[in-house]
């Protein structure tokens, strides 16, 4: 029995010499290539070989976060890469330069860019396009605090497209998408249909006319309310707004056409009565297109830019007042 256990010790001592030769050996080995090779990581795609990488989790996860918000241009929602790249290990020399931003552009350049906005709809039609959810709720908001006429059939849907389309500014979506409602208009009862009130009355403190106007011509201002100039007899009861002869000009709110003719210095006069006493006055008018009594709606044509009266050069002269008075219409309209 002695013999026995001795003979097994001998032969343990002896598998115990071996196994540290070998892992001495193995230790060399592994000194050896080391010193002369460094582990990496080859990169394909589809069977393409395009380079070798020191770090696949790092290239990997660059990739990742590529696809999830590609270069950080608004409004892109992610990059969809159809293939991604497979990686194989491999011993190259210590003086080998890994290739990991050549091999990150090739791979973003097989990817496809999706971006995210959204489109405004007018009756399930795409009409314009914004940014972000937020310019959507500011159009729909403000059109309510408009009392538009068309504001339930408007609605919005998210977009995910590989082509990013044009945005508009919400103040030009809100302006064009706009319908005034369809009110017949009564005469406001201090209003004679073929008269026209001329004094120089005039208030200075914004007042609420309950009246959303539009523009009825775009130009450049000449002349604002309140200035006093030689060539008047008191203060402008008015805004000038430059343009060519022949500008077609808008009503800028529905109402029934007050006094339509020659009026002195105004020269060809269109007024028109918004109900409540609110009236507008387009005056220096080259031609005039409604008659004293008709109904027109916000943005008819009702006139055309001229130079009549006392006027130096074409141009419309915009009066807003409020039972007689004439108060600035920079305060009502977008000038």
């Amino acid at each position: 029995m002695l013999r026995v256990f001795k003979n097994l010790f001998v032969h343990f001592r002896t598998w115990i010499k071996f196994l540290i030769i070998l892992a001495i050996g193995l230790g060399i080995i592994f000194f050896i290539v080391f010193s002369v090779y460094k582990p990496m990581y080859k990169v394909t795609i589809d069977g393409e070989f395009f380079g070798y990488t020191d770090d696949k989790s790092e290239l990997q996860n660059k990739i990742s976060e590529y696809m999830k918000k590609g270069n950080d241009t608004s409004n892109i929602a992610f990059v969809d890469i159809e293939i991604l790249p497979e990686y194989s290990f491999c011993l190259l020399k210590k003086d080998f330069k890994s290739n990991e931003e050549e091999i990150f552009n090739k791979i973003i350049s097989t990817g496809v860019t999706y971006y995210k906005y959204y489109a405004i709809m007018v009756n399930s039609e795409e009409k314009y396009y914004v940014s972000t959810y937020q310019d959507c709720e500011n159009v729909i908001n403000q059109l309510k605090e408009k009392d538009s006429e068309n504001v339930d059939s408007i609605n919005y849907v998210v977009k995910y497209e590989t082509d990013l389309k044009g945005f508009t500014e919400t103040d030009v979506v809100v302006a064009d998408l706009y319908v005034e409602k369809v009110i017949i208009p009564k005469v406001s009862t201090t209003t004679t249909l073929g008269k026209v009130a001329t004094g120089a009355n005039m208030g200075y403190a914004k007042q609420n006319l309950g009246i959303n106007f539009i523009n009825p011509i775009y130009g450049r201002v000449t002349s604002r309310f309140g200035v006093i100039s030689n060539i008047r007899s008191s203060a402008h009861t008015g805004l000038d707004i430059g343009a060519s002869r022949g500008t077609p000009i808008s009503a800028a709110a529905s109402g029934i056409v007050a006094f339509s003719g020659d009026k002195g210095s105004y020269g060809k006069l269109i007024t028109i009565d918004h109900g409540n006493g609110v009236l507008t006055y387009y005056a220096h008018c080259n031609a005039l297109y409604k008659s004293v009594g008709e109904v027109v709606n916000q943005g008819d044509i009702i006139a055309a830019v001229g130079s009549t009266g006392n006027s130096t050069g074409p141009h419309l002269h915009l009066e807003v007042r409020l039972n007689g008075i004439a108060y600035n219409p920079q305060d009502y309209f977008n000038y």
